[in-house]
């Protein structure tokens, strides 16, 4: 009997440690967060580079330009190259500072966008008489910035898969991205301090004043990019079944590439204020426990007092409205503790 028990415990040391080595093994293997967005951009730039080679031979297109103090001026511009940003720069620091995003031909563009074709302009900042088109392409960016601080703010050997930042209107009150965490990170219980963290490293990605690049893809490139992703390359099928050309559209900030079903405003610089308000489980959906991250943003131009900020805050804490998954199902007895400390320190600490 005594022998029994002995090889029994011995038995169980040996499966324990089979089971680590396999885990370890298989963590070894994967790519990291950290190789996965050097991946990405790298087919980005590719991809950018291989677009810029189509026009070798400068051609040269009229841009009309409307606005305040601007009706009748036309620019001279090379096609494929220039941006409205590049037109902005022939006119003031002040058109190429507060400008957030663009109209060409009536259509929405992002400032970094080329311009294929003679066409007019006009650019739209916060402080335009309806500012309704420029509010919702920076809500957009804001859940953008949500979703890489998600991806960059947790150890390298913590995965996190980046599901959608759905479309909700200014008046919702946050924007939000959804998000599934590493497994191991099931248990964890974000605190006031954590959203306190990941607020830090939205700041610090705000004060880099990095460039949200478009670049409009075909789905082959867009699935190569999010390769390792298979909802987002089920988010790419998608979105290019609803594009009447078929196409999607990339956006690159730094290192990381995302998906975007509109456009972005010119620059993370344009953000001013910008919290982390709230994490909340939407409970387990196919790729794990889902979990909605959500943010309150107001941009350069405009600021509140710090009162007004507070009621603001109270209510992006709140679960914005939108689709959720099923609850989850409460845990097992036996769950793990909590995990308080996923991040390094060199990162912001959630």
């Amino acid at each position: 009997m005594i022998f029994s028990v002995m090889a029994s415990g011995t038995t169980c040391r040996l499966l324990q440690r089979r089971l680590s080595s396999t885990v370890a093994a298989a963590t070894a293997t994967r790519p990291s967060m950290a190789e996965l967005r050097g991946r990405r951009s790298e087919v980005f730039g590719r991809e950018q580079a291989r677009q810029r080679a189509l026009y070798p031979r400068i051609e040269k297109i009229e841009v009309q330009l409307h606005g305040p103090g601007l009706d009748g001026t036309t620019l001279i511009m090379n096609k494929g190259l220039s941006t409205p940003l590049s037109c902005a720069k022939h006119l003031t620091e002040f058109h190429v500072t507060d400008s957030a995003v663009a109209m060409v031909d009536g259509e929405l563009w992002s400032l970094h966008r080329p311009l294929t074709r003679s066409c007019s302009l006009s650019l739209h900042s916060f402080r335009d008489a309806d500012p309704a088109l420029v509010n919702q392409a920076y809500w957009r960016s804001c859940a953008s910035l949500l979703g890489q601080v998600m991806e960059t703010s947790f150890k390298d050997d913590f995965l996190v898969e980046l599901l959608s930042a759905p479309e909700l209107p200014v008046t919702s009150g946050a924007f939000c991205h959804d998000v599934v965490l590493d497994p191991q990170l099931d248990s964890w219980l974000p605190t006031e301090e954590s959203l306190r963290s990941l607020s830090r490293g939205a700041q610090q990605l705000i004060h880099q004043n990095l460039v949200w690049e478009p670049l409009e893809v075909a789905p082959p490139v867009a699935l190569e990019v999010f390769s390792h992703s298979r909802f987002k390359q089920e988010e790419v099928e998608k979105m290019a079944a609803e594009s009447p050309q078929g196409n999607v559209t990339l956006y690159r900030c730094g290192d990381h590439v995302l998906l975007s079903a509109g456009p972005l405003v010119a620059r993370t610089g344009l953000c001013n204020q910008y919290e982390v308000t709230a994490v909340h489980s939407l409970g387990s959906g196919p790729g794990g426990l889902q979990r909605r991250v959500q943010g309150l943003s107001l941009p350069l131009q405009l600021q509140a007092h710090h009162t007004v900020w507070r009621k603001l805050r109270a209510r992006a804490e709140k679960q914005v409205g939108v689709p959720v998954a099923p609850e989850a199902s409460p845990p097992p007895p036996d769950a793990p503790t909590p995990i308080s400390d996923p991040t390094p320190s060199a990162t912001p600490s959630v």
